[in-house]
């Protein structure tokens, strides 16, 4: 189990955390957390809430400071702080990530130079910002769980990888809406380290059939969420710092500013085929620097912690399969 002591840099965010056996939405202001009543949330929990979209009421919790069911945040157990019912998943987005692996696989199967290569890489990024669609492929909301539960690494491979993520959390349902309109759908941000075993990702008994994200990036834990979701008037996702350490070691460190397809336009291209729901998630993509790039993989006793500006901390740690 994490303890998380400190809350994001934001004015108010909100949390899920254990109470007993039941989970509580609570506000979260600094360094402390308050239950959030269900006349504020309304009838229909957390994902009402959030298709409303009035903010009033658990703006007056939190600056109530003088309260008297503040808790310090060190005295609760927080979990995941959305309840999907659809996750969205973007492939491919940071564009100099993408110019990395091209050119990467250029120089080893043309005559190109490496600077060649960068170049006709950067190229082809633009010309697929300017002209192309965002890449999505759809998780199991199942797999989303808090910083409070480890991540159990499954004996089947060695080649678990971390892909930390800025996440939209949505809250008015959004069908086939345009970019212009997209950002009135979100209710907030929050983190998501997108976990992938690499020798699962294409398959290997018919390898016309492409990737395989099912069992690539679907067993248990695999979506490490939150602590906090952050209301959408308090995030600039245009330009956010991602961050993630591997037992103190930085391996990602990237910004929102180089994403491809940038918020509004992964939200309406998302929603051309499906609407999206109140709560959903829809993750953003993940820069360069994960395990593959480094050629090292999460081992049993792994602590990562994942930084986004304005979004808090998130930590998770890392257990073998027994």
């Amino acid at each position: 189990m994490t303890t998380t002591s400190t809350g994001p840099d934001a004015p108010f965010a909100l949390a899920r955390y254990r109470d007993a056996d039941a989970v509580r939405v609570g506000v979260v202001a600094g360094d402390r957390i308050r239950p959030v009543p269900s006349e504020v949330l309304g009838a229909d929990g957390l994902n009402g809430f959030l298709a409303a979209g009035d903010w009033t009421g658990v703006r007056a919790l939190a600056e109530d400071e003088g309260a008297a069911d503040w808790r310090a945040l060190a005295e609760v157990t927080l979990t995941a702080p959305v309840e999907p019912r659809q996750v969205l998943q973007t492939g491919a987005n940071y564009r100099q990530h993408v110019i990395e692996l091209v050119a990467a696989g250029l120089t080893q199967n043309t005559d190109r130079t490496p600077d060649e290569a960068r170049a006709f890489a950067a190229k082809l990024m633009d010309d697929r910002a300017a002209n192309g669609e965002p890449y999505f492929f759809i998780g199991l909301p199942a797999c989303v769980v808090g910083d409070d539960e480890e991540l159990v690494l499954p004996a089947y491979s060695d080649v678990h990888d971390w892909e930390l993520e800025l996440a939209v959390v949505i809250g008015r349902p959004a069908f086939r809406v345009s970019p212009d309109d997209a950002l009135a759908h979100v209710a907030g941000y929050t983190i998501v380290n997108d976990i992938t075993t690499r020798d699962l990702v294409f398959r290997k008994d018919m390898k016309e059939i492409g990737t395989d994200w099912y069992r690539a990036k679907n067993a248990p834990g695999f979506l490490p969420t939150g602590p906090f979701l952050v209301p959408a008037a308090f995030v600039d996702p245009a330009d956010l710092s991602v961050t993630l350490e591997l037992n103190g070691d930085v391996m990602q460190d990237a910004s929102t500013s180089d994403l491809l397809f940038d918020v509004p336009a992964l939200i309406s291209g998302a929603s051309q085929t499906m609407p999206l729901l109140p709560g959903d998630i829809l993750l953003t993509g993940s820069p360069a620097g994960n395990g593959q790039h480094w050629k090292r993989f999460l081992r049993d006793g792994d602590v990562m912690t994942g930084t986004i500006a304005h979004l808090g901390t998130q930590t998770v740690r890392c257990v073998g399969a027994s």
